[in-house]
């Protein structure tokens, strides 16, 4: 009992930024390459059953025809092959200087299929330096457990899989989503408790789980945490403080290390409360003011909001009342919204309409800025505002009792103006800004490099018999679609569909008259129904 509350204590501290991170894991330590001539040196490890990460590799490089080598003989001599370099390459080496570099076997074969790695000179046929691979060694590989335990039936799940360090699949996933409060939840010690720690779901979102139906979940430890640092995982019901189900994470786990980097924040402000994975509040009340810190992963062309929800009882965005905040290059820009329809900012019939600054609605700019910049990936806003503003566009941060509150991240357009968010708060998430005791809930931001979204093919409508054409509003298909067809945002998240078609190339001919069918909506007091369609 007295190790588990050390655990406990031990994993609070590195959630929360407040210990000291360890040396990161980078895969199973093979050992020291054995210097032979010319300084080469380094720490070899595996990292998965194809590929050897090289810590601090040294190599002067004097040698003449040297190459990374690799064999299945003994020892290193003529008969082997060639080991790409860290750029895929079959270069002669040239000189390193306490370099980290990953090499990746060549034509599928293993780390178990060879006895030794070389920096080796074929025309003296000479090894400088070299490691020898234990024998049986085992390369880091993913492990696959039994399926989530569940003693009331409420979740059913197929294998759990451990794919690498901070990754953990859950296959087949069901749940039917009617817990008020139920979390993906990690902890320490020998079965799940109320002392865990939430993860974001699958999206990176915090709030309570909603229905999975036989669905492939992959979850991402937050933070500093990994499989090395739990000893569970569980779907968590915090209300009833009940598991409804969980699995056992085994000790010394041999898995690949995770390609996620860590990216530390820290700041002053005594409170804290993660929105979202990649967004994260921390804020401070003294008297009648609030002073708070908005920070997020987000893109330098991608802008952040936070405020106060147009209902007290759920995230609405309609009545809403926001800041947005963007980096101009190394400027910042800092706005009040006021939010009257889900459609941007649009003049009719003499008012604004839509996600409009306040200014544009005769309302005024009541937040003051402090510090804005973008660091590490990180876009960092700190402002001040009244609790109570005399602007009746503004709603009050209340001194009492939680608020309904809500957030977006989202692209910028051409103009810089905010459009479409990309994420954005889907479910309540009250936060009390008047508490009395102080709480830090937010954990460091992770990265790691997503592939490039494959575009989806454009259309073209090239008939020469055509002479009607039906305009639809319809979804704008997100990084796939519009913008990746485009290289353009949708401002509102819709586009014009042309026959069923994802805003096509339409080809017509000069002196033919064409009918088009335009079904976008024709009331001018209200955005969301007025959409007039432009031929250019």
């Amino acid at each position: 009992m007295e190790y588990w509350g050390v655990k406990s204590v031990l994993v609070s501290a590195i959630l929360l930024g407040l210990g000291e991170a360890a040396d990161p894991y980078v895969g199973a330590l093979v050992g020291e390459l054995n210097s032979y001539h010319h300084q080469v040196g380094g720490k070899v490890y595996a990292v998965d059953a194809n590929t050897l990460l090289i810590k601090n590799f040294m190599y002067d490089g004097n040698g003449g025809d040297t190459f990374f080598w690799a064999g299945s003989r003994p020892r290193p001599g003529p008969q082997g092959f060639i080991v790409p370099n860290e750029l895929g390459r079959t270069n002669i080496l040239e000189r390193y200087l306490n370099k980290d570099i990953s090499l990746t076997l060549p034509d599928h074969k293993t780390i178990m299929e060879i006895k030794w790695l070389a920096v080796y000179d074929l025309g003296r046929l000479e090894s400088f330096g070299d490691i020898y691979i234990p024998e049986g060694f085992e390369p880091p590989q993913k492990i696959i457990l039994n399926k989530l335990s569940s003693k009331t039936g409420e979740v059913e799940s197929g294998a759990v899989t451990i794919a690498d360090s901070k990754t953990i699949i859950i296959e087949n996933l069901s749940y039917d989503g009617s817990g008020q409060e139920v979390y993906f939840w990690v902890g320490v010690g020998p079965q799940p408790h109320s002392k865990g720690i939430r993860l974001p779901d699958e999206l990176g979102y915090m709030t309570p789980l909603k229905s999975y139906r036989k669905k492939h979940v992959m979850l991402q430890l937050p933070g500093d945490l990994t499989v090395f640092t739990v000893d569970w995982l569980s779907l968590y019901d915090v209300k009833e403080d009940r598991t409804l189900g969980s699995i056992i994470i085994p000790e010394e786990l041999n898995v690949p290390p995770s390609l996620v980097s860590v990216v530390p924040h820290e700041n002053n402000l005594p409170n804290c409360e993660q929105l979202h994975k990649n967004l994260q509040l921390s804020w401070e009340v003294f008297g009648d003011q609030i002073t708070m810190e908005i920070t997020g992963q987000v893109g330098e062309d991608d802008y952040m909001s936070f405020g106060m929800s147009g209902s007290r009882d759920k995230p609405l965005m309609v009545g809403g009342d926001v800041v947005v905040v963007h980096m101009d290059g190394y400027l910042g820009s800092l706005k009040d919204y006021n939010l009257t329809s889900y459609m941007p900012c649009t003049h009719l019939l003499g008012t604004h309409k839509g996600v409009c600054s306040d200014d544009k609605v005769g309302g005024t700019q009541d937040y003051q800025e402090f510090s804005s910049k973008r660091e590490n990936g990180l876009n960092i806003f700190t402002f001040r505002r009244r609790l109570t503003t005399p602007d009746s566009g503004d709603q009050a941060y209340p001194s009492e009792g939680a608020a309904m509150t809500i957030w977006s991240m989202g692209p910028l357009d051409k103009l810089r103006r905010p459009t479409m968010h990309f994420a954005w708060s889907k479910d309540k998430q009250p936060i009390e800004f008047t508490r009395k005791v102080t709480e830090r809930n937010c954990f460091a931001f992770t990265r790691n490099d997503k592939p490039k979204m494959k575009a989806w093919k454009k259309f073209h409508l090239a008939d020469p018999a055509a002479r009607e054409f039906t305009a639809r509003l319809g979804p704008d298909g997100g990084a796939h679609g519009y913008f990746a067809t485009t290289g353009q945002h949708s401002d509102s998240g819709l586009v014009w569909y042309i026959n069923g078609l994802l805003t096509p190339d339409v080809y017509l001919k000069r002196h033919n008259t064409y009918r088009m069918l335009v079904e976008g909506g024709s009331n001018p007091y209200d955005p969301h129904a007025y959409h007039p369609f432009t031929i250019t």
